[in-house]
């Protein structure tokens, strides 16, 4: 496949994606550095800043999804695409704020938070990512997305997130316990 080249990494992207299947693996490859740069932004030390930046990668995620899948964008309806699911589909996102604000409290908040931000922030964004993957492998855009027809989806992308999470932490234990809980899951990128 010949790329032409330009020059910035989103049109490559675009014009790369001339597939189905490689359309679908650069979206989940996507969605997936997303969501770790958004546990990263989980560890933002100041409240509401981690809100704001992690959302403001979620929008850039749907944003570079929509190129991916040649989907017009537009931010103020990707903004309310994320605010309302969030609030529709997410339970954790009432434990995202708290999350946050316990970073207000000294010692013990910046410590728990440290601990509960980042998952939560890296497990939203790769269930939203997944969500409009799905949605747009149907041939959806941004103006029919409905957050509410998500939330069983999401539900259950939340779930393969915390058992790659669990998968991945058995696989970093100690090397006499590894043959027995790692021996067949892991995978090569």
């Amino acid at each position: 496949m010949a790329h032409k080249s330009s020059g910035s990494s989103d049109a490559s992207e675009a014009i790369a994606a001339d597939t189905p299947e490689t359309r679908e693996e650069m979206a989940s490859k996507l969605v997936d550095r997303f969501a770790l740069w958004s546990g990263v932004a989980g560890l933002i030390p100041l409240p509401v800043v981690d809100v704001l930046a992690v959302g403001g990668l979620q929008i850039q995620m749907v944003r570079r999804l929509s190129q991916i899948y040649d989907v017009a964008f537009s931010e103020n309806r990707g903004k309310a695409l994320i605010a309302s699911i969030a609030g529709a589909a997410i339970p954790a996102s009432s434990a995202f704020g708290v999350a946050s604000a316990l970073k207000a409290v000294p010692i013990f908040g910046t410590v728990v938070s440290g601990f509960v931000m980042p998952v939560l922030s890296a497990g939203a964004t790769y269930g939203i990512g997944k969500a409009f993957i799905q949605h747009f492998e149907s041939g959806g855009t941004l103006l029919d997305f409905n957050p509410p027809d998500y939330r069983e989806f999401i539900k259950a992308q939340k779930e393969k997130w915390e058992a790659r999470s669990k998968d991945a932490g058995s696989e970093s234990s100690p090397p006499g316990s590894a043959h027995s809980t790692a021996g067949g899951t892991a995978t090569s990128s």
